[in-house]
């Protein structure tokens, strides 16, 4: 197998990789397998099939608000009852101590425009931190950010909230980091206008959430500081293993957030 911390051909059985010396590189005979299933992990085309079908799922969830409210814009947007149910946080949840929606939230939107919006920047700004930084690396540094900026805002202000748009702001951020460590002065300065135009923007804009744009960004430069770049290290089976943790620990929150939900609504 291929060790997953420097890269070279090693035993599946070895002890410690006998040229970086990393303990359990095999994880015990099951690494080729993970490596396997993890090598085709794409973050960006997974974080939108997410995105995608829980907002499908939100609207099937509380249909009557699929027609909106009689102004064109409300068309196709999910109720408020459906996004708490599939895991928006702030409000009650976080007065209830429902941490795991600081991970589900990320993939919930509240509209045609906002979850368009959302993807288009992730489709912008993703392939570059995958290239940049790896693909698990990338997903970590998403969903950190997004998770930071969910903490500053229900602190501040604890109002209901969701959507991708903290953990883009870190992907941002990841850029403007690498950016900043390999010298590219001229991308690092339209990254820093782009930044600046969507904090300008969420002031203008009543429902955007700047302290959720402010945590993300902040999340994702200091995840990205603590980050290797691809050409400096091979992404190891440790982030990889993280990368899957965050996901599995999403899917389990979407799950609670609707019993705890329904149950209430029943009670």
């Amino acid at each position: 197998m291929i060790c997953p911390h420097c890269g070279k051909l090693i035993s599946v059985s070895e002890e410690r990789c006998p040229f970086c010396n990393a303990w359990r590189p095999g994880m015990f005979g099951y690494a080729p397998a993970l490596q396997k299933v993890l090598g085709g992990f794409d973050f960006p085309q997974l974080v939108t099939i997410a995105c995608v079908a829980l907002f499908v799922v939100s609207l099937a969830v509380q249909p009557e608000t699929i027609l909106g409210s009689g102004n064109p814009l409300s068309i196709l947007s999910p109720g408020t009852r459906a996004l708490y149910q599939l895991g928006m946080t702030g409000g009650v949840a976080w007065r209830n101590g429902w941490w795991w929606t600081l991970l589900t939230a990320i993939f919930l939107h509240g509209g045609l425009l906002h979850i368009f919006f959302n993807l288009m920047s992730l489709r912008n700004l993703g392939p570059a931190v995958v290239r940049f930084f790896g693909n698990a690396r990338g997903f970590v540094i998403f969903m950190i950010s997004g998770v930071a900026g969910y903490v500053l805002s229900n602190v501040v202000t604890n109002s209901p909230t969701i959507g991708a748009s903290g953990g883009i702001m870190g992907l941002l951020a990841a850029l403007i980091v690498y950016g900043r460590r390999r010298g590219g002065s001229v991308m690092t300065g339209q990254l820093y206008q782009w930044a600046i135009l969507t904090f300008v923007m969420g002031f203008m804009v009543s429902a955007v959430n700047n302290w959720a744009h402010a945590g993300g960004f902040i999340g994702g430069w200091l995840a990205a500081q603590a980050m290797p770049f691809s050409d400096e290290r091979r992404e190891g089976l440790g982030v990889r293993l993280l990368a899957i943790g965050l996901l599995l620990a999403t899917v389990v929150g979407v799950v609670l957030s609707f019993v705890r939900v329904t149950a209430m609504l029943r009670g």
